[in-house]
C-alpha cells in the first residue's frame, strides 16, 4: 500500500461513541439464538457485549459487501475483503439487565503486511464499554483487510493434524438460520454470513461463512458452563474460515489454575478458531 499507508496513519486516534440499554428483549434474543449453548449465570451471558452499541449506518452509507463504507470511523483501506481476525477482551465488571451502556471506540494501530494470499492490512480498534458505575469491558479488536479473491481454484487444505486430548468437548450444529439470527442480533450486514450467492459468487467462499465472533461466543459460554462462572479474560484468533451449514466441535483443555486453552474445529478436522480463557 506504500504511500496509501501514510494517509491511513491519519486515522490512528479517531474515535466513535455509541450508547445502548441492556433490555430484556436483547437478552432474550441472545439466549434464544444460542439456545442450549447459552450459559445461564447471575449476570448476562458472555458475549452479549458484542450485541450492544452496534455501528448503525443508513442503507445509503453501506458498501457493496453490506458493511458501512470505509472512510468514516474506520480508515479507507484500499483492500475490499474485511474480516474480524480476533480480539483480546477483559471483563472488568458484570453487565446487568437494565444497564445503560456507553461504548467508546478508538483506532489504535494500522499495519500492512505481505501474506501468502497477497497484501494484508490489520487495523486494531480499542473498545471501552462502561455502565453508570464505571468500566465493564475493555477490548482490542483486530480487523484484517485482504485483496479480492480471483475465483481461481484454491489449494486444498492440509490434512488436519492429530488432536490432543481435551478435557471438555461440545458439538454445535450451525445452520443458515443461526447465521442469519446472529447477524441480525449484532446488526452485522456483511453478506457473506447470510447471502449465499454473494458469498460464493463475489467473495468466492465455498458457502456461507460462520462468524468468528459467533464461534468465540460459543467458546466463552462453553467455558462459563465448565467453570460455573463467566471468564474475566478471553482472547481469540481466527485461524481459517468455517463454512456452514455444518457441525462444529468446541474443545477446551485446562492449563493450570484458572486458565483454559480452547479451539473450534470444523467437521473436516481443521481448526478455525483458537482461544485462551482466564478466570
Amino acid at each position: 500500500m506504500g504511500s496509501d499507508n501514510i494517509v491511513l496513519q491519519e486515522w490512528i486516534g479517531r474515535s466513535w461513541e455509541a450508547e445502548d440499554i441492556v433490555t430484556p428483549r436483547v437478552i432474550a434474543s441472545f439466549e434464544a439464538t444460542l439456545g442450549a449453548h447459552a450459559a445461564r449465570l447471575d449476570e448476562t451471558p458472555p458475549g452479549l457485549h458484542w450485541c450492544l452499541t452496534p455501528d448503525i449506518a443508513d442503507a445509503r452509507e453501506l458498501g457493496p459487501d453490506g458493511h458501512p463504507a470505509k472512510g468514516g470511523f474506520l480508515p479507507p483501506v484500499p483492500l475490499p475483503r474485511r474480516m474480524w481476525a480476533g480480539s483480546d477482551v477483559r471483563f472488568l465488571a458484570p453487565i446487568r439487565p437494565g444497564d445503560a451502556i456507553r461504548r467508546r471506540s478508538m483506532v489504535r494501530a494500522i499495519e500492512e503486511k505481505q501474506g501468502r494470499s497477497g497484501r494484508l492490512a490489520f487495523v486494531t480498534v480499542r473498545h471501552e464499554i462502561a455502565n453508570a458505575a464505571g468500566p465493564v469491558v475493555e477490548e482490542d479488536q483486530i480487523i484484517v483487510y485482504r485483496e479480492p479473491e480471483t475465483g481461481a481454484p484454491q489449494a486444498p487444505a492440509q490434512p488436519a493434524g492429530p488432536r490432543s486430548a481435551t478435557s471438555h468437548e461440545r458439538t454445535v450444529d450451525v445452520d443458515p438460520v443461526l447465521l442469519f439470527r446472529y447477524s441480525a442480533l449484532t446488526f452485522n450486514g456483511h453478506r457473506i454470513h447470510y447471502d449465499a450467492p454473494y458469498a460464493t459468487g463475489v467473495e468466492h467462499y465455498p458457502g456461507l461463512v460462520i462468524h468468528a465472533p459467533l464461534q468465540a461466543t460459543l467458546l466463552m459460554n462453553f467455558a462459563a458452563v465448565v467453570a460455573g462462572l463467566a471468564p474475566r479474560q478471553f482472547s481469540f484468533r481466527g485461524v481459517r474460515p468455517a463454512i456452514g451449514p455444518q457441525t462444529l466441535l468446541l474443545s477446551g483443555t485446562a492449563r493450570g489454575k484458572g486458565e483454559m486453552e480452547m479451539e473450534v474445529r470444523s467437521s473436516d478436522g481443521q481448526v478455525t478458531v483458537k482461544a485462551t480463557v482466564r478466570w
